[in-house]
C-alpha cells in the first residue's frame, strides 16, 4: 500500500488485519505533509468537506496545546461529520465542548477524579478485582475474557461511583456497546440506515436512567457522585439534569469501554510476549507502573479525536485553513518511530514513554486517567498473582474507526 491507495474513511479499511493498519499508518507518518481524506456518506449527517489525518506525535502534541485553534465544540470531537443537533442532547458532553463551557463542567466533575479521591476507591477496586478472579477460576478456562473479566471491573466501578444498582449493570453495558459499536454488525444488526435512531435511543435510555436516579437523590442524598452533582455539594456548583445525563454517558462510554479494551489488549500482549510476562512476574508491584503505561500506549483504545480550526494556523511546516477538520490519530502517534524506539515492541521497562493514549496535553487530557491506571494495575496484579499462566486467544476485534476495541477473546489457564 502507499499513502494514496487506501482510504481511512472506508469502513472496510478498519476491518483489515492489524498488520495492514500498522503499515498504512507508517506510510502516512512517512509523508512530509498530512494526508487529506474525503468523508464518507452517512444516512444521518451530510457529507462534510474532508479532514487531515494527523498521525505524527509532534503534530498531535502541538494541536492539543492549542485548543483555541483546534476546537472541539464546533460539530463535536468524537465524530467525523458535524454532530446533528438532536444528538447534542445526549452526546453533547464536555468532550465535545470548548472553554468556557468545557472549563465549567470539568471544574465541577473533576473533583471526583483527583488522586486523593481515587485513593478512596482503592478498596472497592481491589475487592471487585478479587471477586472477578474468583468467578474466573470458578468458571474455568475457555470463557470470554472480555465479558467475564475485562469489562466487569470498569463497569462496576463507574456504576458504583454514580450509584447505579447492580441490577442495571447489563442494561448500561449493552447500551454503551451500541453507542460505540461503530460499523460492527454484532451491535448494529447490519442496519446502518437506522443507526442514528438506535444511537439516539441508547443515549436517551442511559440519560433517563441517571436522571431518574438524580430525581431520587435530590431528596435522598447518599455518598455517591450523583448525589454530589445534583445537591450542589461540590463548592456550590451543580449540573443540570441534561448535563448530568450527558456526563454519565461520557463516563460509561469513555470510562468503561476504554479501560476494558486496555485490559483485554494487555492480556493479549502478555500472551504474545512471554519474556515480558516473566519480567513482570519477577516484581509484580514494582514493574506495574511501566507495564500499565506500555499497555495503554500499544492498546490506544481511542483511535482518534476530531478538531476543527477556528483560524488559519501554521503547524510544523504545514498551513491549515480556518474551517479545516483534523483527526488526531493517537493510535498512530503512539507508534511514531521518531519518538519510540522499536515502537511495535512491547517493553514494560520502556522509559521515557510519552504516549498519548490518554489524549494529548491541554484541557481535554483524559479526566479519568488516574482511575484507569488504578483499575488496570489492580486487575493485572490479581491475575498475575493468582492466574499467572493465563493467556488470551485470537481477539475478535470491533469493526470501528473510533474505538480500537476487542469484543471477545477466549482465555486459557
Amino acid at each position: 500500500m502507499s499513502a494514496v491507495d487506501f482510504d481511512l474513511s472506508n469502513r472496510e479499511f478498519w476491518a483489515r488485519p492489524m498488520s495492514e493498519r500498522e503499515e498504512a499508518f507508517a506510510r502516512l507518518r512517512g509523508r512530509e505533509t498530512p494526508a487529506f481524506f474525503e468523508e464518507m456518506e452517512l444516512p444521518y449527517a451530510p457529507k462534510g468537506p474532508g479532514y487531515y489525518a494527523l498521525v505524527k506525535h509532534a503534530d498531535i502534541l502541538e494541536a492539543s496545546r492549542n485548543p483555541e485553534v483546534f476546537c472541539s465544540g464546533d460539530g463535536g470531537a468524537t465524530n467525523i461529520p458535524d454532530m446533528p443537533a438532536e444528538f447534542a442532547e445526549y452526546f453533547g458532553s464536555m468532550i465535545n465542548m470548548d472553554d468556557p463551557r468545557h472549563a465549567r463542567l470539568r471544574r465541577i466533575v473533576s473533583r471526583a477524579f483527583t488522586p486523593k479521591m481515587i485513593k478512596q476507591f482503592e478498596a472497592d477496586v481491589e475487592a471487585a478485582a478479587v471477586g472477578i478472579v474468583d468467578d474466573l477460576l470458578a468458571k474455568g478456562p475457555g470463557c470470554d475474557f472480555v465479558t467475564e473479566v475485562a469489562a466487569r471491573l470498569p463497569l462496576k466501578i463507574i456504576c458504583d461511583m454514580m450509584g447505579i444498582p447492580e441490577r442495571d449493570y447489563q442494561y448500561v453495558f449493552d447500551r454503551s456497546n451500541l453507542i460505540l459499536g461503530g460499523f460492527d454488525p454484532e451491535y448494529t444488526g447490519g442496519d446502518v440506515e437506522n443507526l442514528a435512531e438506535r444511537l439516539l435511543n441508547a443515549g436517551m435510555e442511559l440519560q433517563q436512567l441517571v436522571q431518574d436516579l438524580a430525581a431520587h437523590r435530590t431528596g435522598h442524598p447518599t455518598g455517591d457522585l450523583t448525589s454530589s452533582l445534583v445537591n450542589a455539594n461540590l463548592d456550590g456548583e451543580r449540573l443540570t439534569l441534561q448535563e448530568l445525563g450527558s456526563f454519565f454517558i461520557l463516563l460509561v462510554v469513555a470510562g468503561n469501554e476504554t479501560t476494558r479494551n486496555a485490559i483485554s489488549y494487555g492480556l493479549r500482549l502478555l500472551t504474545q510476549n512471554p519474556g515480558q510476562r516473566a519480567l513482570w512476574l519477577e516484581d509484580v508491584d514494582g514493574r506495574a507502573p511501566g507495564a500499565v503505561e506500555e499497555i495503554v500506549r500499544l492498546a490506544s483504545p481511542v483511535n482518534f479525536m476530531r478538531r476543527k480550526l477556528t483560524r488559519d494556523f501554521e503547524m510544523n511546516g504545514h498551513l491549515y485553513r480556518k474551517g479545516h477538520k483534523a483527526l488526531l490519530f493517537y493510535w498512530a502517534a503512539n507508534r511514531d518511530e521518531a519518538v519510540f524506539t522499536d515502537p511495535l515492541r512491547f517493553d514494560i521497562t520502556r522509559h521515557p514513554n510519552p504516549h498519548v493514549g490518554f489524549g494529548g496535553p491541554g484541557p481535554h487530557f483524559c479526566l479519568g486517567a488516574h482511575l484507569a491506571r488504578r483499575e488496570i494495575t489492580v486487575m493485572f496484579r490479581e491475575l498475575l498473582r493468582r492466574v499467572p499462566n493465563i493467556e488470551g486467544g485470537k481477539p475478535d476485534r470491533l469493526h470501528s474507526s473510533f474505538i480500537n476495541g476487542i469484543k471477545h477473546m477466549e482465555c486459557t489457564f
